[in-house]
């Protein structure tokens, strides 16, 4: 069962690419294509966390903090130390991995709202350096003149080019994600989500494996602050703060937990809503919310889940017929 399940995940996964391949031969619009790209970076990061939060059922309230580090070591190892941006990119992933390892040793043997409080404090702390050191994040006021990622002698400086590798990197890392939940490890954290308890009772390292997926969300989430900053070339506080955690949660939350499709769907639904209720003018944020509350009261599962049990309705009517 789980085998053909894996299958069609990679069925779907082709079938992303050739979708993905056909928006970016119709649509012309820079803006647009630009929507697709922030889309892209952000289901990044949110895949990450959903690994952390669906998979191995430990709530993030921090994760904007690593999508900011990833960010900020890439501007300014690039624009004060002139590195190279793809060295600025490994550094950045390096340096949140070792701030996720620091933070969730102690952090991960909480549980529940005690954790989330944890990782929230974690978030304000960062966001607090990165308004406070203001010699190299350039404080509230931002960071600029960030370099566009270059291989070779091609520059990804259109809408087009930089919609391309972003969500290669994002169909990359699906694969990866798909590897990894369905190996051992992937196995025994599926476990941990499922009940710590009864993990723990089959010989599981619960604290390690927790601290593990900690850390590979984190270098998630640097990977796609650092596409953000080499993107948009500027970056200031206010993109990393605690409001861009909650949305990341809600991402995975409305897109549905213990699905990496969840993290894609979600993703995609809250980046673009903003877009489509521009028509609203000022009630936009009101309809906004409106939209989330009725998903998460009539999905709670997520809209995927939702979606699968649906499907599985009608195909149990059509059995019965």
């Amino acid at each position: 069962m789980r085998s053909s399940l894996v299958r069609y995940q990679y069925i779907g996964l082709i079938i992303l690419a050739f979708f993905l391949v056909a928006i970016g031969s119709l649509v012309k619009n820079d803006y647009y294509l630009n929507v697709f790209v922030l889309i892209g970076i952000q289901a990044i990061a949110v895949l990450g966390l959903s690994l952390l939060m669906g998979y191995a059922g430990q709530v993030s309230l921090g994760h904007a903090a690593f999508y900011g580090l990833g960010a900020y070591a890439s501007g300014i190892l690039t624009v004060h130390y002139g590195m190279n941006p793809y060295l600025a990119i490994f550094c950045g992933i390096i340096i949140s991995a070792l701030m996720a390892l620091i933070v969730g040793l102690p952090a991960l043997r909480l549980k529940g709202h005690y954790l989330a409080m944890a990782t929230l404090g974690f978030g304000i702390i960062i966001d607090i350096c990165f308004k406070e050191m203001a010699s190299l994040t350039g404080g509230p006021s931002g960071l600029v003149g960030i370099p566009m990622l270059k291989f070779l002698n091609f520059t990804f400086d259109t809408s087009i080019s930089y919609y391309y590798l972003v969500w290669s990197i994002f169909i990359l890392l699906m694969i990866l994600s798909l590897h990894l939940v369905n190996s051992p490890f992937g196995r025994s954290f599926r476990a941990l989500g499922s009940n710590e308890a009864a993990a723990q009772a089959m010989g599981i390292n619960t604290h390690v494996a927790k601290l593990i997926v900690f850390i590979i969300s984190a270098i998630y989430a640097s990977l796609a602050g650092s596409l953000y900053a080499h993107f948009v070339t500027f970056i200031s506080p206010a993109s990393f703060g605690f409001i861009c955690s909650i949305k990341m949660v809600t991402m995975v939350a409305v897109g549905g937990m213990g699905t990496l499709w969840g993290a894609l769907l979600g993703t995609s639904v809250l980046v673009s809503l903003p877009e489509f209720l521009t028509v609203f003018s000022d009630y936009d944020v009101l309809v906004y919310g409106l939209i989330l509350i009725v998903v998460m009261i009539f999905m709670p599962e997520g809209i995927v889940q939702a979606s699968l049990k649906i499907i599985r309705r009608l195909r149990h009517q059509e059995t019965n017929v």
